[in-house]
């Protein structure tokens, strides 16, 4: 089994993959102000409430979005298990061909979620991932990543749209009975859940118009389930998306 470690804008995934399956997934909030230490415990801790010891796991890997936590994490980690941890990056074998400006600046999570669903699904595909921000990614027939979109996540809209409005009150992520509210939540309600489902769908015709031919679409991201029961085009929900890829870079990078 290795230590799968996802370090996000407002979560800390870690899940226990072996196989290629994935036996335990965990979150911890994003905290700036932990010290390695502290970072160590909380995945003792994580390992121990599933029966495991930090010795026991033939290793780890890591991707993180955050750079400001990434050093301190990785050797938090390295402090646990007693051995180095692989950090993603572009200039790793990740089996995929970047067509990117700058390979070097893309997102680690962008790359882990092509080789996860290239893993799993056939090309060309569409991939959504849906986190604090809304990253989309188009992969090519021949398994080339080709670029995407990246928009403002579902909650970062909602809570601008809040702050930075006297009037308008704070709300719960979930549809209203009609896409037209007659009232001032069911209203905002409407623009973030029906809004999202139609950027969704209106960014994956496009996409596939780009393409040249049909694509699947995959959506990963904690949010996402709050929105593709309102989407009309046909979604594959795959919640362990990047874990998945972390497995599949995991085994490219140490055979």
């Amino acid at each position: 089994m290795i230590l799968a470690i996802d370090i996000g804008n407002s979560n800390i995934v870690a899940g226990g993959l072996e196989g290629g399956k994935v036996c335990f997934v965990e979150r911890l909030s994003t905290n700036r102000h932990k010290t390695e230490l502290e970072y160590a415990i909380d995945f003792k801790n994580i390992l121990e409430l599933h029966g495991l010891t930090p010795r026991s796991l033939e290793g780890g890997i890591l991707t993180s979005v955050v750079p400001q936590i990434s050093n301190t994490v990785k050797r938090s980690a390295e402090l646990l298990l007693g051995r180095k941890i692989l950090q993603v990056s572009p200039s790793m074998n990740t089996g995929i061909s970047l067509l990117v400006d700058s390979p070097s600046s893309l997102g680690s999570d962008r790359i882990v979620d092509a080789v996860g669903a290239l893993s799993q699904y056939p090309a060309p595909l569409i991939i959504f991932d849906m986190g604090t921000a809304t990253t989309i990614s188009a992969i090519d027939r021949d398994q080339n990543y080709l670029g995407g979109i990246i928009c403002p996540g579902i909650r970062v809209s909602l809570d601008s749209l809040t702050l930075h409005t006297s009037q308008l009150p704070g709300i719960s992520l979930e549809a209203p009975p009609r896409a037209i509210g007659t009232n001032t939540v069911d209203s905002m309600k409407s623009g973030i859940v029906f809004g999202t489902a139609s950027m969704v769908d209106g960014i994956a015709r496009r996409l596939k118009s780009e393409l040249g031919e049909d694509a699947e679409i995959i959506a990963t991201g904690g949010l996402a389930r709050f929105i593709l029961p309102y989407c009309r085009q046909q979604i594959i929900y795959d919640e362990d998306l990047l874990l998945k890829g972390l497995w599949k870079l995991y085994q490219l990078n140490t055979a």
